[in-house]
């Protein structure tokens, strides 16, 4: 008999990756080859290994991605601004193209000659996934199943699964689509797709809690920031997975970081979906706070032009192009003197500065204040405004000769 030929398949026990195994061993002639990322999903891998082999694969690679999750992909994210429609932190975006990346890996090592995800056909995250394919491993193969099978909804892919004794972690009345990452848990699906209805946060929340149940004392944090990067919290160094960690735990337990969007998807359609990025909130208000203290406005204005662009790439899934590495080396020259401490409040789901500083802060006294100063002559300001208005001085009295 010859051999099989090898797949890869992007690994998650979730409802679609635990069908699929089975799906692949009945419609396909491959040997399959799992790939689960640990990117921070915590107790949701430690079952993974039995399930996978049990459910048809010849072996599983469970690997741990966390700290180059947030030192490649976070971080440089966060130093950006990027954030998609003014709202989504990207928690999901940016942790599909290092699986993508780790899949091809173990593709060349073992030989494969395919990749398979359990991405659906109206989702971002099989572009996500196929682009990084395209970029790193033109030459292999793609199979997504969503596109080829007869299962058309997440009730078919449950009836599949009990028909065959696959144990799943949704039933029809707990019917949530989830992403779990270091980063954030995105909810979807059920109730949440008509956007009338209010989410329930107490059944739907899993890390933090609603606002309403926050304490009554607000909180605060005090993170150093060097060149853009988080280091410190409270004067505390901490390793990049802990300081994701602890600041999910503080912004969670203050109700922090809650987002609700109905977002352009890339396919077409709008979707709804409900974020937790408790960390997330913490870090991206705080970086902002002390960019304003530090960047000059013409570099300031232009970097926020950018981000926009930078957050669709990433949405988009086109993290591995010249465009968003082009844009990520702009990015770092700005964050040459964003280092400083930036103190935040969190209160009832709301996080609010309280005090920034920097040894490289543009900010001065001096010439800020209201009160006597012997720096500023403001008679100068009269050239200015003279100067400045002239396209619209000229303008006005075109008008005035054209009447």
């Amino acid at each position: 008999m010859s051999k099989k030929e090898k797949i890869v398949l992007a690994y998650s026990g979730g409802l679609d990756t635990s069908i699929i195994i089975p799906w692949l061993q009945e419609n396909y002639n491959y040997e399959v080859i799992a790939m689960a990322a640990d990117v921070g999903q915590g107790e949701e891998l430690a079952p993974l290994n039995e399930k996978a082999i049990k459910t048809g694969a010849s072996k599983i690679y469970i690997e741990d991605l966390r700290e180059a999750f947030i030192t490649d992909f976070i971080f440089p994210t966060l130093k950006a601004g990027a954030i998609y429609e003014g709202k989504y932190l990207l928690g999901t975006s940016f942790a599909r193209p290092i699986i993508a990346k780790r899949m091809v890996e173990i593709a060349e090592k073992e030989g494969a000659v395919a990749f398979c995800h359990g991405a659906t056909g109206k989702g971002n995250d099989q572009v996500r996934f196929e682009l990084t394919f395209k970029a790193l491993a033109p030459h292999m193969k793609i199979i997504a199943p969503w596109r080829i099978w007869d299962i058309k909804s997440r009730e078919d892919a449950i009836d599949y699964a009990e028909a065959r004794n696959i144990p799943i972690p949704v039933t029809k009345k707990d019917n949530y689509s989830r992403d779990r990452n270091l980063w954030h848990i995105s909810h979807e699906g059920s109730d949440l797709e008509d956007p009338w209805n209010e989410p329930q946060y107490d059944k739907l929340l899993k890390t933090m809690v609603s606002p309403e149940q926050a304490p009554d004392k607000p909180a605060y944090v005090e993170i150093y920031f060097e060149q853009g990067i988080p280091k410190k919290v409270d004067g505390v160094e901490y390793s990049p997975i802990e300081l994701i960690e602890y600041l999910n735990k503080v912004g969670g337990e203050n109700g922090v970081g809650i987002v609700d969007i109905v977002e352009n998807r890339l396919v077409g359609m709008k979707s709804r979906g409900v974020y937790e990025t408790p960390g997330g909130a913490i870090l991206y208000a705080a970086h902002r706070e002390l960019e304003l203290l530090c960047i000059d406005r013409d570099t300031l204005h232009y970097k926020d032009v950018v981000a926009q662009r930078f957050a669709e790439l990433v949405y988009y899934g086109q993290w591995y192009t010249p465009l968003r590495e082009s844009i990520s080396a702009f990015v770092d020259v700005t964050q040459r003197n964003v280092t400083g401490t930036v103190r935040m409040k969190l209160y009832k789901g709301n996080c609010m500065p309280a005090g920034a500083k920097s040894p490289y802060s543009l900010y001065s006294e001096e010439l800020s204040t209201f009160s006597e100063d012997e720096v500023y002559n403001q008679k100068d300001a009269e050239g200015f405004i003279n100067l400045f208005g002239l396209p619209m001085k000229v303008h006005a009295q075109m008008k005035l000769r054209n009447k």
